[in-house]
């Protein structure tokens, strides 16, 4: 584990030479954490505080793609050398916060360096956002994340006084009421559950592609990472009190689906689509079957591939245009038609359409849901109908119709994007191919 470590701190030393040669560094990484020694059911390679399974396997993997394909959109910083060495820097710093997230096997640990990642996020939204809204977008992205974390702090600390250890995995029965709503609460914030949710559509219009890709890709699946963890380690307090969090999730997903029928910036549409299909994932992790924590694993995974690519398509369209409303971004197909393709590609894998990861993940969601409660099989239903209806109104508005007079001076599609947007969708199906791994780690 620590040579992974190592290798990570020599990437840091790179921030001032080309920018292809950290795309190729993490590349190696990447190649580095898929030959790790891993076990399907518990922590490997002890020692340290840090370990990995199968779970956090599959999300170190996910953080090192997405951040390599963070540098390879971010060409236009390293272009106008708009403190690109500073950015660059922050981003690596961002992805070892994230790498020792996921390998942490003592409870206090996790908890620093999952907090510690949102100071890389926060500078990269102020910093390098687009509109002066952007302080506002920070500031409730801060608010938000940190409001629940000193009750999350104060359980830690209480579970240490009565068990006298914080090793995840050695922990069991701890069915105190205050303390599951305590370590349950800032990892419903970060996923986000409906209510709170609030902060993730300000952040991520605002936010740069790089700052959107991470936030969709990686940031949101902390929270159900986490909720994965801790609720192993509580399990009577989460059969008797998970219902609250399900019927939330259900009717929240569908009125945020009805919300995206309603939005006319493309940015917004595919945050909120974020939103829904995390109150997904949700409702199956919180009905503890096997099929719901498999499923909320595969859709998180999927959906982290699936969202970063529709927010690189929005950029693609407003570095071009200089807007996201669909308003302007009409008849796309008329100059970009190879562009379409893609558009469609991606809207297809949103509303999980085969082969992408998303549909596995959502049926095995849909059956452990409807096994919890066949009342809700309602919910699903329409869940999936809005969510069809919105993922076709993007493509529809955006491709088809009339072209406005102001679209007479634009570049084409160069050969960095296209690929760019094949990384994006190559893992997301082919994984349908390996699929049998992800139902072995539980």
């Amino acid at each position: 584990m620590l040579k992974i470590l190592f290798f990570m701190m020599t990437i840091f030393m790179l921030v001032k030479k080309k920018w292809w040669m950290n795309f190729v560094s993490l590349m190696i990484l990447m190649i580095l954490c898929m030959m790790l020694p891993m076990n399907y059911y518990y922590f490997n390679n002890l020692g340290y505080m840090f370990g990995v399974d199968i779970l956090s396997w599959g999300m170190i993997l996910l953080s090192i793609w997405i951040c390599c394909l963070m540098i390879m959109a971010s060409y236009n910083i390293y272009m106008k050398n708009y403190f690109y060495k500073f950015y660059l820097f922050n981003n690596l710093f961002l992805l070892l916060m994230l790498l020792l997230t996921f390998l942490s096997m003592n409870l206090f640990m996790f908890y620093l360096f999952f907090e510690s990642s949102l100071l890389p996020t926060l500078i990269l939204v102020i910093g390098w956002g687009y509109q002066s809204e952007r302080i506002q977008a920070g500031m409730y992205l801060m608010f938000y994340t940190l409001i629940a974390s000193l009750p999350m702090l104060m359980g830690i600390f209480y579970i240490y006084s009565m068990k006298s250890m914080l090793i995840i995995y050695m922990m069991n029965n701890l069915n105190y009421i205050m303390l599951y709503f305590v370590m349950v609460l800032a990892f419903l914030i970060k996923m986000p559950m409906f209510m709170v949710h609030l902060w993730l559509p300000k952040a991520h219009v605002e936010a740069p592609v790089s700052g959107s890709m991470i936030l969709a890709g990686v940031m949101l699946k902390l929270g159900g990472y986490g909720l994965i963890r801790v609720m192993g380690l509580m399990l009577y307090m989460s059969m008797k009190m998970n219902l609250i969090w399900i019927i939330i999730s259900m009717v929240g997903g569908l009125f945020l689906s009805l919300i995206c029928l309603l939005q006319v910036d493309m940015k917004m549409l595919v945050a909120y689509s974020s939103v829904v299909h995390m109150a997904i994932a949700l409702s199956g992790m919180m009905s503890m079957s096997y099929w719901g924590f498999t499923g909320s694993y595969i859709l998180m995974l999927g959906h982290g591939l699936c969202s970063s690519g529709l927010f690189c398509l929005v950029n693609l369209c407003y570095e071009r245009l200089g807007s996201r409303s669909l308003m302007i971004n009409k008849g796309l197909m008329n100059f970009f038609p190879s562009l379409s393709l893609w558009w469609f590609l991606f809207i297809s894998s949103n509303m999980a359409a085969p082969p992408s990861m998303n549909l596995l993940g959502e049926i095995s969601l849909f059956n452990s849901i409807v096994s919890w409660s066949q009342l809700l099989m309602i919910f699903i239903m329409l869940i999936s109908f809005f969510s069809a209806c919105y993922s076709l109104y993007l493509y529809m508005f955006s491709q088809h119709g009339n072209f406005i007079n102001s679209m007479y001076s634009f570049t084409f599609i160069n050969s960095r994007e296209f690929m760019l947007l094949f990384l994006h969708w190559f893992p997301l199906n082919i994984l349908m191919l390996k699929i049998d791994m992800f139902y072995l780690w539980f």
